[in-house]
């Protein structure tokens, strides 16, 4: 898909560049962009090719002619299968895969939950992030709930933003942990030394995730974490400050224990509940463990019987 523009540089804007002039003349793209196209040859004054620093003295016909970035485009929608736990007339209640990116953005601008429930329900198109009001991870796997209409995504959002929503999650944690039941409350933010991940800050936002261990095994512990608060990636955090990262989660330390295999972080999103936006009643969805969880606790009650 092609980006067309066409127009005439006002007077007022005589002496500019042309970066500075274009930018202005097109809100919705950052100049940064702009000077890509203008650097890309894509960008011309009066059928000339031009450049950042061109200088425009009003009346010149500019014309741009460029290859969309596939941030600039309207998502597709995709027929993927989709394990569909609830759907009415207000929301959709999805149980994702591991592996499956919940909303597009760099290196994913196809295949991911949001093109497929463009696919399952086109009238997502009119809603922001077609109704997503949470995410998870690429790698964890679990309940998730999507706005089917403006008023119960206002809804939803307000509710996770009061602590309204109920998030249970089941995970495998290293190490043996004490106490076996405890409330971590530390704030999260970006990690100022890695920009890909969130760490505990002083000036990140308050987080609280309250844990209790199911079953504790040799070299790790099975787990089951409620947020009482969402932050991205909070429970991995949470749960590696307190020295016991995640299995399977070498981006928050996670070390290999000898003869487990485990591709991802070990985490779950197994409980939702939430108001219904519509009836107003509290209702709550639970999804089983996948497989490769349950064969993973396998592995770890095998280890402790060896």
């Amino acid at each position: 898909m092609h980006h067309n523009f066409m127009f005439l540089i006002p007077p007022g804007h005589a002496g500019r560049r042309l970066d500075q002039s274009l930018a202005e003349l097109l809100p919705d793209y950052s100049r940064n962009r702009i000077q890509q196209w203008i650097d890309a040859g894509g960008v011309t004054i009066d059928g000339a090719p031009g450049s950042r620093k061109a200088k425009v003295w009003g009346g010149e016909s500019v014309a741009i002619s460029v290859e969309a970035h596939p941030s600039e485009l309207p998502f597709l929608a995709q027929e993927m299968a989709l394990d569909i736990v609830h759907e009415d007339a207000a929301v959709i209640v999805i149980n994702k895969p591991p592996g499956l990116v919940v909303h597009p953005g760099a290196g994913n601008w196809e295949g991911t939950l949001l093109n497929a429930l463009l696919h399952h329900a086109p009238e997502l198109t009119h809603i922001p992030r077609a109704g997503i009001v949470h995410r998870l991870d690429k790698d964890t796997s679990g309940l998730l709930v999507v706005a089917r209409t403006l008023e119960s995504q206002t809804k939803l959002v307000r509710a996770l933003q009061e602590r309204d929503v109920k998030r249970v999650y089941q995970a495998v944690a290293l190490g043996d942990i004490l106490p076996d039941e405890d409330d971590i409350d530390a704030p999260i933010g970006r990690d100022p030394r890695h920009r890909t991940r969130m760490a505990v800050v002083p000036s990140g936002k308050p987080a609280q995730t309250h844990y209790r261990v199911l079953r504790q095994y040799a070299r790790a512990a099975w787990v089951e974490c409620r947020l009482k608060t969402g932050r991205t990636h909070q429970i991995r955090v949470h749960m590696a400050h307190i020295g016991h990262p995640l299995l399977g989660d070498p981006l928050y330390g996670a070390r290999k224990l000898r003869g487990i295999e485990f591709p991802r972080q070990a985490l779950h999103a197994y409980r939702l509940g939430f108001v219904h936006p519509d009836s107003g009643e509290h209702v709550e969805w639970t999804a089983p463990l996948p497989e490769d969880f349950r064969n993973l606790l396998e592995q770890l009650e095998a280890d402790d019987a060896s």
